[in-house]
């Protein structure tokens, strides 16, 4: 249990961190996937000095080509434009998960190069570990001009909501010069300079075997990079910390233990897989004994990207979602006498076949943290992490918070009792057949650690 001195650790803590200041009317949330397409598009084709999009991912499909055509046409009518794109190297290199082989994104940036050979747009491959199981750039935040666009989602059809369905994310522009150099300096400097990040536009590029040591140094010079700036704001007004981590003891997992016990009345968190390590589960538990409430917002299983339905073939990879319900069950058992005395709310967010992919804190109406760390081991231990910590003692965005709460919350359920949830009785044979066999050998605990 914490003690009133350590409570106040966690409050120094925040206030010690280094902010920028930060205009409410350069502080843009949109609330839809076609909102943040459309938003993207126009963003590329105005801007005049710089684009560098940061994303898991930019996909071969109607969505993807949409956003790379885009910067082409950018850069073909500004030449003096910088352009550049980063991804993560391993997921660039192959298929999607079950999906059968062909060719790769990796083999459409040179395609899409060779065709222009008078535009040169730079894409770039990140390794963050030897293998993709072991670590993925997961650093989200693309700058276009002096604007930071802030999303935790990749680039596909489903996440632009380029056809029928959509995978839901949080969006935000924040229109910050200083924030924006910062973060540009930072992958300038400490990405594209290493020399275990290679070009993906590029026919001749090394296999990863080829640059492992490149790589295991990368990884361990990573654990060392935060953002390099000086604060110019105080703890009584709007202002932004941009935080960047790798492995458990970066400061943005820090800072994230450390905020969530700062609340004085409420917690509110999401998250798309429900698999949360002990530290932040003994911070949510201290919380509800100390009278505060919590409310935790989760997709439902059928709501992850994960999920197979019953009528198509079953693959192992669609036993995850099961695997995050199974946590979600447990976690509400123990804490069952919170959720019906009304401390602690947990809602499962469904809407039709699309899916869900939120992630972020709310801290009272003061704090705001916008990520892409899905709360859950391998955000904590194996991926390259990023955030941007939002300081608002005056409210002065509630009511953009207030309305992205709220259209979060329209799909939701509240769950009443943990035996609301599915039991692994419930669950189809295959599924029930493997988790029991994952039980035995006790992989299913290694599987938690890295998915």
């Amino acid at each position: 249990m914490l003690s009133k001195f350590k409570r106040n650790k966690h409050q120094q803590h925040l206030a010690q961190l280094p902010k920028l200041s930060q205009s409410a009317d350069d502080f843009t949330t949109l609330y839809s996937a076609t909102d943040f397409r459309q938003t993207l598009l126009e963003k590329i084709a105005g801007a005049t000095q710089r684009i560098c999009i940061v994303a898991l991912y930019l996909e071969n499909d109607d969505g993807g080509r949409s956003i790379l055509n885009a910067l082409y046409e950018a850069k073909r009518r500004r030449p003096t434009l910088d352009v550049r794109v980063l991804v993560d190297w391993h997921r660039a290199q192959r298929g999607r998960i079950g999906a059968k082989r062909g060719a790769t994104n990796a083999d459409w940036y040179c395609e899409l190069a060779d065709a222009h050979p008078e535009i040169h747009i730079a894409v770039y491959g990140v390794p963050v570990n030897t293998r993709e199981a072991l670590g993925v750039l997961h650093l989200k935040g693309s700058i276009i001009d002096d604007t930071l666009f802030y999303t935790g989602a990749s680039l596909n059809d489903v996440y632009l909501h380029q056809h029928d369905k959509y995978r839901y994310d949080r969006y935000q522009l924040i229109a910050n010069t200083t924030l924006a150099d910062t973060m540009f300096d930072w992958i300038e400097k400490n990405l594209i300079q290493a020399e275990a990040v290679h070009r993906l536009d590029r026919h001749e590029r090394p296999k990863s075997p080829e640059i492992k040591n490149e790589t295991r140094q990368f990884r361990q010079d990573l654990r060392g990079f935060d953002y390099d700036f000086k604060g110019d704001a105080n703890n009584e007004q709007l202002a932004v910390t941009p935080l960047v981590g790798l492995g458990r003891r970066s400061l943005l997992n820090k800072t994230i233990y450390h905020l969530m016990p700062c609340a004085e009345q409420k917690l509110t968190l999401c998250t798309p897989y429900f698999n949360m390590p002990a530290i932040l589960v003994r911070n949510i538990i201290w919380l509800l004994r100390q009278g505060r409430e919590v409310e935790i917002i989760v997709g439902d299983k059928t709501a992850n990207d994960f999920y197979i339905p019953e009528d198509q073939p079953f693959k192992i990879i669609g036993a995850l979602p099961y695997l995050y319900e199974i946590n979600l069950r447990r976690f509400l058992s123990r804490l069952q006498y919170y959720v019906t005395n009304g401390q602690l709310t947990v809602r499962l967010w469904k809407d039709g076949e699309n899916s869900y992919h939120l992630k972020g804190m709310w801290v009272d109406d003061e704090w705001l943290l916008i990520t892409g760390n899905n709360l859950n081991p391998r955000a904590w231990r194996l991926d390259l992490e990023n955030a941007v910590l939002i300081h608002d003692p005056l409210q002065q965005l509630t009511g953009q918070t207030s309305r992205e709460l709220s259209l979060i919350r329209e799909n939701t359920t509240v769950v009443q009792h943990f035996r609301d949830l599915e039991s692994i009785a419930d669950y189809p044979l295959k599924v029930r057949k493997l988790i029991r066999r994952l039980r035995r050998i006790r992989i299913d605990r290694l599987i938690s650690r890295i998915l």
